[in-house]
């Protein structure tokens, strides 16, 4: 049986001394893991479309419940983010992140066109490193069924809170805050909540349309980093060379 998809590398991961592993997200198909033989023979055709970060097209056929890839074509390599270490690295941590949270076969294009708007505007758009990560990490955690709760202190229902609940997922003053109440809070200003609030529910096609300080942005970029890791209950590897690379 022939499957023809598009989809975006995630990872690679060597097989034997000739072939790969490639895991994959797929529109349609959900996560992927298709082998790629003879991808680490010198010149083998395959290294451009089955690269990381390389959104391609794919025909596969199945033989004993392993897809192996027939065909493979490239879509867009994203060039420029490869020519840089500190874009290439945040891309990776993207893609480990949306392995984390895609499924085996379960169709997911909202996390899939995510991930190519953020590694596109890593590489084509004159967006801030800082703004790309937030708005991955914001929506990635919704798209995981991690929606925060960002209208109003859940107590008193105050439209001007000032802590955000990481491990609940939702707002609160600092005089609600009971004195047996354990987790980790974050302040929270009025700018960051409503970039946070676009971020959510904006269309995906304006993702990127928002305004926020430079301040308030890296205030932003260390909540989302924070909430996504609290409901996912990891760190992630990538993010973590990423941050090196910042020092």
């Amino acid at each position: 049986m022939y499957l023809t998809i598009q989809a975006i590398v995630l990872r690679v991961t060597d097989y034997n001394d000739r072939d790969a592993l490639l895991t994959v997200l797929s529109r349609n198909h959900g996560k992927l893991t298709i082998k790629a033989r003879g991808l680490r023979r010198k010149n083998s055709p395959l290294i451009a479309p089955c690269q990381l970060l390389a959104y391609g097209e794919f025909t596969l056929f199945e033989y004993r419940g392993m897809y192996t890839i027939n065909e493979a074509q490239s879509i867009e390599l994203f060039s420029p983010l490869r020519r840089d270490l500190i874009k290439l690295s945040l891309g990776t941590y993207f893609a480990q992140a949306a392995e984390v949270i895609s499924q085996e076969d379960l169709p997911n294009p909202e996390l899939q066109s995510l991930l190519l708007n953020c590694l596109f505007a890593l590489s084509r758009l004159n967006e801030s490193e800082q703004k790309v990560k937030a708005v991955f990490e914001m929506r990635a955690a919704c798209l995981a069924g991690y929606m925060p709760d960002l209208f109003g202190c859940h107590e008193c229902g105050s439209q001007t809170p000032d802590k955000f609940d990481l491990a609940e997922g939702r707002l609160e003053c600092t005089r609600c805050r009971s004195m047996d109440s354990k987790g980790i809070r974050m302040p929270i200003n009025p700018a960051v909540l409503e970039a946070m609030r676009y971020t959510c529910l904006c269309d995906p096609k304006k993702l990127f349309s928002f305004q926020i300080g430079e301040e308030n942005l890296t205030v932003l970029s260390q909540l989302t980093e924070a909430y996504l890791t609290t409901q996912l209950e990891r760190g992630f590897s990538t993010l973590d060379f990423y941050k090196s690379l910042l020092i």
